[in-house]
């Protein structure tokens, strides 16, 4: 990654670290996807089971690899400040971090998930093969978080075409993976939806070896020399670490969950309902990589320029990310309006899921202009290091504000159903307008200590 001079030289250095993250989240879309469509094939329930056991994991795994994403502005600022020397013990730190946070949630998992699933009242063969998926996702979640980190270590430093090469690269190897296990081919043991957890599990550890090697051996990383010593494990920086990770993880794990719970309140209503409540949210949910992608990118670019001082470069950047954020929301806005009803028939072949799914969709047209702001600048103010006030935004706005909103619509007025998406509507707009306000108060708290340093 380069310094630019000139807001056209910040688009292009933009798009060209942007585009690559983008692809790499629509391929980790994918793999979930595709693990839920193959075992969809096999029998209902172990679609039901494998989809179960992704929403218990899904909130668990974001929340916690949130806490890893600190190690982007970490990197980020060493590069832009000229510190290449602390990078490499910077990156190692949280490997060791990831190792531990992998261990306790296997722990974790040993003594909850039973209980959880006991509680939920399922059908027998539906709650085995969710419990067995997961089991079988848990050998994989050791690689899974350490290449988390390596990801976060290539991508500070500008090379996301890298990082969207190796998760390309997963997807055959899930694939194929899935159709043995899950079918039995090729003289291996046929599991079911359970086989999709394993397939998983395989595909994150060739990740790992794949992401090793390059960081060894491929230029830029390997001028680092990352892993050419042992280095002692040090409180200190996992306190740094998870200073600036817990608020991250916390923030993404409060805004995925809460749709978890929306669902989960949903489940008195009747079938159709449930059913076009959770396809629609799929589809916003795919829609929602494009300002996610447009956040990490952010983090990275302007994490680059505070880290080297350039405060000015820092804001241009924020305001250019916001801008594509709010143009690309309003093309998806309008193919969302326009192509609503053909949209609703990927999902289901059935009039009544198809006619209220496209209901749902014009509400999640308003999803995607909050998202195209609170994305964005969430990203940047985590390039700055801004992350406490963004947690407790996202807790207010979603949990305090959101949530009880939606409840009451729901349960005490004609909304219905639609008014658990008003009252997440509502949730992100101010979650969108309070980061807004904050972003700016922070660039404005930069600039003036630039001009004292001046002076």
């Amino acid at each position: 990654m380069n310094e630019t001079l000139t807001k056209k030289d910040k688009l292009k250095q933009l798009i060209v670290i942007l585009i690559p993250i983008l692809v790499t989240q629509l391929s980790m879309y994918s793999m979930n996807f595709f693990d839920t469509m193959m075992s969809g094939h096999y029998s209902a329930e172990d679609l039901a089971g494998v989809a179960i056991g992704s929403s218990l994991w899904v909130p668990v795994f974001t929340g916690l690899s949130g806490i890893l994403l600190s190690i982007t502005p970490i990197v980020a600022h060493l590069v832009g400040g000229s510190k290449k020397e602390g990078v490499a013990y910077s990156v190692i730190q949280g490997v060791y971090l990831a190792c531990i946070m992998s261990g306790l949630v296997i722990v974790a998992g040993f003594f909850v998930m039973e209980p959880i699933l006991s509680g939920m009242d399922l059908d027998s063969n539906v709650e085995r093969v969710a419990n067995d998926y997961l089991i079988a996702l848990g050998l994989g979640i050791v690689p899974l978080f350490i290449v988390n980190v390596l990801r976060c270590f290539i991508d500070a430093l500008g090379k996301t075409r890298v990082t969207m090469l190796i998760t390309l690269s997963s997807l055959p190897i899930n694939v194929v993976f899935n159709y043995m296990l899950i079918f039995g081919k090729f003289g291996l043991p046929e599991l079911g939806g359970v086989g999709a957890g394993y397939a998983s599990a395989i595909t994150y550890w060739v990740l790992l070896i794949i992401s090793v090697a390059i960081v060894i051996r491929q230029r830029p990383f390997a001028d680092y020399h990352i892993f050419s010593r042992i280095y002692a494990v040090s409180i200190t920086k996992w306190k740094e670490i998870l200073k600036l990770g817990v608020p991250i993880g916390f923030s993404i794990f409060f805004e995925t969950s809460i749709f978890a719970a929306v669902t989960l309140l949903m489940s008195g209503f009747d079938t159709v309902t449930i059913a076009s409540h959770q396809a629609a949210l799929n589809f916003a949910s795919f829609l929602y990589m494009v300002p996610l992608s447009i956040s990490m990118a952010l983090t990275i670019v302007v994490g680059f320029e505070v880290g080297a001082g350039r405060y000015r470069d820092a804001v241009q950047y924020s305001w250019i990310g916001v801008s594509i954020a709010v143009g690309m929301a309003l093309v998806c806005g309008l193919v969302l309006f326009f192509f609503r009803t053909d949209i609703a028939a990927i999902y289901s072949g059935d009039g009544a899921v198809v006619k209220l799914t496209s209901t749902f969709l014009i509400y999640a047209l308003f999803f995607q202009l909050s998202d195209a702001i609170q994305a964005p600048v969430q990203g940047a103010l985590r390039g700055y290091k801004d992350v406490n006030v963004t947690f407790i935004m996202a807790l207010v706005s979603y949990w305090v504000i959101g949530l009880p909103l939606g409840y009451y619509l729901a349960n005490h007025t004609d909304a219905l159903a639609f008014g658990y998406w008003i009252g997440l509507i509502a949730g992100l707009a101010i979650g969108a307008l309070t980061l807004l306000f904050r972003l700016i108060y922070i660039q404005k708290q930069t600039s003036s200590h630039t001009q004292q340093t001046f002076q």
